[in-house]
């Protein structure tokens, strides 16, 4: 059976031999990648003009006509300094970028003949939310959304116009899914009252998934923080996937009551377990995480792609990816994997 049909499986909850895979290498080698991917090109003539302001930090603008802003000795990604777009004249004027543009996928192509046998990703800008709210500056973008919802739902439109475009693209490409990344949550709380969230933004997730649904694509979504609140929402409007890097922030037992109509894309928590470094622990969640929510489907399994920033040594987590071996293959024979792997 190809990854790709495992992960068909795992997804509509039809009897995988496995859970499902999206593990990088460790120590040269290779280990169990079930999916492949791909996004747009970037605009060859297109100038981030990088340049350093002189106390520290490092500026350069994006496609969308935001100035970011980054301390160079600190982080690697930023903040919006100077917003594209300040009012709704702005927005009125405003020309977006040609993400939605055919000839910028051309390369993807590629990706089903490099890549056969993996369920195949396509990167979308986000549903809305991850990159509207930068159009302006996060802040302006919450107070909109406050004081002037017309303004943000027409921003947002724009956006998730775009979005579309995508999902249409890649469909014509032969890709499996859609992906992208929202963060919507604190620790503690979604970033908008759930009813906002309700009232100004369900409706753009609906018609991605509609759309994504409407080609026979899947939809997953990366985000992190406390969502809680939306998942049952999203679970309703068919959201296929849910990347989370914190499992144990919304509880186990929470999760297991979806994994039969969705699927939970994950590594072993990376703030309460794997920075622990005790391995009877990482095994033991990463068994958990089987247990309650990949026995028929419901479950891909993943590593944190960035080892440094959360202080956890790469075997912290391949003690987790042993785990889910040993635990998460319910047939080896349909599954590929060498007995003597488990």
């Amino acid at each position: 059976m190809t990854p790709r049909e495992i992960i068909r499986r795992v997804i509509q909850h039809d009897n995988p031999p496995r859970i499902g895979f999206t593990y990088s290498d460790y120590d040269g080698k290779g280990r169990l990648r079930d999916t492949a991917g791909g996004g747009p090109a970037g605009n060859p003539d297109f100038d981030e003009n990088r340049r350093e302001d002189g106390i520290g930090g490092e500026l350069w603008e994006d496609e969308w006509g935001c100035t970011w802003r980054r301390l160079i000795e600190w982080t690697k990604g930023g903040e919006v300094v100077e917003p594209a777009i300040t009012s709704r004249a702005d927005l009125e004027a405003y020309e977006p970028p040609d993400l939605d543009n055919p000839a910028r996928y051309e390369h993807c192509a590629e990706a089903r003949e490099r890549h056969p046998d993996r369920y195949l990703l396509g990167s979308l800008t986000g549903c809305c939310f991850n990159r509207a709210r930068y159009l302006p500056s996060f802040g302006t973008y919450l107070e909109w959304c406050a004081g002037d919802p017309e303004l943000v739902n027409d921003l947002n439109r724009m956006v998730s116009d775009i979005v579309i475009g995508q999902v249409d693209i890649y469909a014509d490409l032969g890709f499996d899914g859609v992906t992208f990344a929202e963060d919507w949550g604190t620790q503690e709380r979604l970033l908008v009252s759930p009813p906002m969230w309700d009232r100004m933004f369900r409706w753009t997730f609906e018609r991605l998934i509609e759309r994504a649904h409407g080609h026979g694509m899947s939809v997953w979504m990366h985000s992190c923080g406390y969502v809680k609140d939306i998942v049952p929402p999203l679970v309703e409007l068919g959201l296929d996937v849910f990347q989370f890097d914190q499992p144990e922030l919304h509880g186990l037992d929470f999760l297991s009551d979806y994994s039969d109509r969705t699927t939970f894309w994950c590594p072993v928590d990376i703030q309460k377990v794997l920075p622990t470094g005790d391995e009877a622990l990482i095994r033991e969640r990463a068994g958990a995480m089987v247990e309650k929510m990949g026995q028929n489907g419901g479950l891909i399994a993943k590593d944190y792609s960035d080892n440094a920033s959360i202080g956890v040594d790469p075997l912290w987590q391949h003690w987790g990816y042993q785990e889910f071996k040993q635990v998460g293959v319910f047939d080896p024979a349909e599954a590929e994997i060498d007995a003597a792997e488990l």
